[in-house]
């Protein structure tokens, strides 16, 4: 039936989201506002992302504000699985494309930018890279991610120009409302700085989402829900929900390996999921209930390796336990 519904979203979005919503808690879909579902109402078609390339680093790798990054990111940054750099944005499209031809057969992408801080760097460069992604046909939208403290006022601009020619989605590294956990993890900025940048990013019309990581070291339950609650109230309009995965050669594994705190249980991380999904507000969607890492580099939890496995099961405890978004949402 929201199919239908397709042509009318950016017209009616309000009115289109609280029907869906209506249409959930009746049972007549499903249990949370998953991206895929987004992603049809506003384009009308399923979209794939590309993971490609900017070549920027992180100041909190090259000196700026520390070198070794945060403790649980790999050398290659948060996404593994990116096509390398090229100088020519339109190949890594191309190339990327040919990578997932065997799993998507539609015509249409989201160019996805995700290792690293992808706005730290020199502003003309930047534009070159992502004017160029704009401006290919086959790019319906583009998602970035960077840091909270790297939205600079040129940056802000440009992400403006980019956002009326497509759709915007700036994907903000918070994993945590907690101060303390932060700094032991090395984030390199204060909460504050995540605010502003919400309400930098919502001024000028982009969609903001939010990376938040469930089980932290020594983060309680409650900690953790504090953290997801909060970025529903604070009004991003997405959150990827991410299991923390312990990767080899990360400063998190040595104190892994010390015996100092233990990952989640996969039965610990789903009913972690069913809380989560339900103090989020209904109109907040989910682009990610766990995420993967490369098996290579998996240290643990090692039941993550199996993501299908895991969504079956999360998708059953769901359905079991009647979960519906935004039901405990204040």
């Amino acid at each position: 039936m929201w199919f239908n519904l397709c042509n009318l979203y950016n017209v009616y979005g309000f009115f289109v989201r609280n029907l869906l919503y209506c249409c959930r808690v009746n049972k007549m879909l499903p249990y949370y506002y998953a991206f895929n579902e987004y992603i049809q109402a506003r384009f009308g078609e399923k979209l794939y992302k590309l993971s490609l390339e900017t070549g920027c680093t992180c100041p909190n790798r090259d000196g700026t504000l520390g070198t070794g990054g945060c403790i649980f990111c790999s050398a290659g940054g948060s996404d593994e699985f990116a096509e390398k750099s090229h100088a020519d944005l339109n190949l890594q499209i191309e190339q990327a494309k040919a990578q997932v031809s065997k799993k998507f057969k539609g015509t249409h992408y989201i160019a996805y930018f995700q290792s690293y801080t992808n706005t730290y760097g020199d502003i003309a460069r930047l534009r070159q890279i992502y004017f160029t992604a704009v401006e290919n046909p086959c790019v319906k939208a583009i998602s970035i991610g960077t840091r909270p403290d790297c939205l600079p006022p040129e940056v802000l601009q440009m992400l403006k120009e980019l956002n009326e020619i497509k759709p915007v989605f700036v994907e903000l590294g918070l994993q945590t409302v907690h101060e303390s956990t932060a700094q032991f993890f090395r984030r390199g900025y204060p909460l504050p700085v995540y605010e502003q940048a919400v309400s930098d990013l919502h001024e000028i019309g982009l969609n903001v989402v939010t990376h938040i990581i469930l089980g932290l070291p020594y983060e309680t339950k409650s900690q953790m829900l504090e953290s997801v609650r909060y970025v529903g109230e604070i009004g991003t309009d997405g959150v990827k929900l991410q299991l923390l995965h312990v990767l080899k050669g990360t400063d998190l594994e040595k104190i892994y390996r010390s015996g100092a705190f233990q990952t989640l249980e996969k039965e610990e991380y789903i009913d972690l999921l069913c809380d989560c999904i339900e103090v989020l507000p209904q109109n907040t969607v989910i682009h990610r209930l766990t995420g993967d890492a490369p098996k290579t580099l998996l240290v643990a939890p090692t039941w993550s390796a199996n993501k299908k496995d895991v969504l079956n099961q999360i998708n059953r405890t769901f359905a079991e336990r009647g979960i519906r978004q935004g039901k405990k949402a204040r």
